[in-house]
């Protein structure tokens, strides 16, 4: 058994989180829906990889992802943190064991209401024949203001932890000082520490860790900490950390003192969670209306941008779950199986030996015999990073590609043998001048569409995924009452084009931290950072750029 382990730190990655388990808790509901699309019975994923088995105090088995997910205080909207299947160990109360003799005044804020898709999920909502799938639709697209409130899974109760500080803003809580700051103490560290080797202890063999981080502010720094100490503890678990934003992370600065703590933030950022980290993969976009016409999402509402970054993170991992059956060959549901440790060697083990990664997302994926695609499938690619240069003449490119539930023709599903000779001929006929990726995985699964799932889909989306030609262009878009699943493809490539983004990084931590007179040096130090260690991290940068230019003397001291 190859277990991962998962963390999710900072509100924007729980998000992306919540949708991720609602498509494996849908998996796992579609393999024994005798009603369900016969392609989800499969055996060939092992879902123990990342789920748990576990008994309640009343002796009644669980199965809940092996997860630690950290928040701010009051993320959890309506759940407890102790999840729902052990109690609320929080609920006792506090005026019981009072040795005061006099007048208690008890102050209580009041519980959070549920919305209609949650009410339905109990037992106060289950037997409500006027709730209709079509109003858990429409109130999640009009009331989502915490991840959980979409979030259809049960959690251990070691998994959910809030960040609680007496005088942190988490409101503003916006760079990597002020998640060092929150750390002060060690208590929080401690108990997650304790946490993390809860569930690692349990496990037979971890291949990995699999890191989703808000590191648009101060969660990178709870990240970076966390990281360190896992580092320390468990030396041969590789890391596989996913740095993700959201679409108000981008909005400009308009102050010069504002735009200075952003860009030292952006490279601290960096150099910290790449330190400790096997591979990194910046996730996020300021806008993803480039992802039209395939999908209609709606920037403001983390909701919806949070579903595509969770898709594609669904995707490429769908490998790390195969159960193994060698190099890749035709077998009936899936082909090209690997775990963590062999994706982070293809990627930043070989040729340059990049630690960053670019991740590709095509959503729904077009069918193979698309003829608007006349380059083929792999022209339909959109990088899901921000700062990416071109690597069309990149010859020393490392790429893994991952390709779930590809359509041949219309709705028809492709087989494994299709999907494979599809990929070759696009390079056998030169339409592609790169090498062929290092590796390649396949899936017949396609991703499931849960009912949380937003309506980001246009008109000519069939139930399937497919496109439906004779469909009119206007009306609103789609959501999970008319597409069951999508096909999805996912590449991730370590190639000069990511150079601009670890450029930018290195250049501002030298321009506004470290050179003589710099504007940034004393916010540094307020962050506790003293000149070695800013020498340091700069270096580090300086180090991760040589790799595209071995020939180069970059050090922290040019400029």
């Amino acid at each position: 058994m190859r277990e991962i382990v998962t963390i999710q730190v900072g509100d924007f990655a729980n998000f992306i989180g919540s949708h991720f388990w609602n498509f494996q808790d849908e998996l796992l509901g579609l393999a024994e829906d005798d009603g369900a699309d016969p392609i989800f019975k499969n055996n060939f994923m092992d879902m123990d990889v990342l789920y748990r088995t576990g008994l309640t105090h009343q002796g009644a088995y669980t199965y809940c992802p092996r997860l630690i997910s950290i928040g701010s205080q009051g993320s959890l909207g309506t759940l407890s943190s102790s999840g729902s299947l052990y109690g609320d160990s929080s609920s006792s109360d506090a005026t019981d064991t009072l040795t005061w003799k006099g007048a208690v005044t008890k102050l209580a804020e009041k519980p959070r209401e549920k919305n209609v898709f949650l009410k339905s999920l109990s037992e106060e909502g289950e037997d409500d024949p006027n709730i209709e799938d079509k109003d858990r639709v429409q109130c999640l697209e009009r009331d989502i203001k915490f991840w959980s409130d979409f979030s259809k899974v049960h959690f251990h109760s070691k998994s959910l932890y809030e960040l609680n500080g007496a005088w942190t803003d988490f409101q503003n809580f916006d760079n990597f000082g002020d998640g060092k700051e929150v750390l002060l103490g060690g208590l929080h560290m401690e108990e997650l520490n304790d946490r993390l080797r809860f569930f690692v202890e349990e496990c037979d063999h971890v291949q990995g860790i699999q890191c989703t981080v808000d590191d648009s502010g101060g969660f990178s720094a709870v990240a970076s900490e966390f990281l360190e100490n896992i580092a320390d503890d468990y030396t041969n678990i590789p890391v596989l950390l996913y740095s993700v934003r959201d679409t108000f992370s981008y909005t400009d600065a308009t102050k010069q003192r504002k735009l200075i703590t952003r860009s030292l933030h952006d490279a601290v950022s960096l150099s910290k969670l790449s330190t400790y980290s096997s591979l990194i993969v910046p996730v996020g976009l300021p806008s993803l209306g480039g992802l039209a016409p395939s999908l209609c999402v709606r920037d403001e509402k983390n909701f919806h941008s949070s579903v595509v970054y969770a898709s594609a993170i669904h995707s490429i991992s769908a490998p790390f779950r195969f159960k193994p059956a060698g190099p890749i060959s035709n077998t009936t549901y899936a082909a090209g199986s690997l775990d963590i440790g062999e994706i982070i060697h293809i990627l930043a083990g070989q040729n340059r030996q990049n630690m960053v990664a670019i991740l590709d997302v095509s959503m729904p994926a077009p069918s193979l015999s698309d003829k608007a695609n006349p380059g083929g499938i792999l022209n339909s690619f959109h990088a899901l990073g921000t700062e990416i240069g071109d690597d069309s003449e990149d010859f020393y490119m490392d790429e893994s590609l991952i390709l779930n539930g590809a359509l041949f023709s219309g709705a028809d599903r492709a087989s494994v043998s299709q999907v494979k000779d599809s990929i070759c001929n696009v390079y056998d006929k030169g339409l592609r001048a790169k090498p062929r990726p290092s590796h390649l995985s396949i899936s017949l699964t396609p991703l499931p569409i849960p009912l949380p799932f937003p309506s980001i889909f246009p008109t000519t989306t069939g139930r399937r995924g497919e496109i439906l030609a004779d469909q009119p262009l206007e009306g609103p878009p789609k959501g999970s009452l008319e597409v069951e699943s999508v096909p999805v493809m996912t590449r991730l490539r370590s190639s000069i084009a990511i150079k601009p983004f670890i450029e930018c990084r290195y250049n501002n931590l030298l321009r506004h931290g470290m050179l003589r007179g710099a504007k940034g040096a004393g916010l540094l130090r307020d962050w506790g950072f003293g000149k070695d260690e800013v020498d340091d991290m700069g270096e580090h940068l300086s180090k991760m750029l040589r790799i595209f230019n071995p020939s180069s003397e970059m050090t922290s001291d040019s400029d």
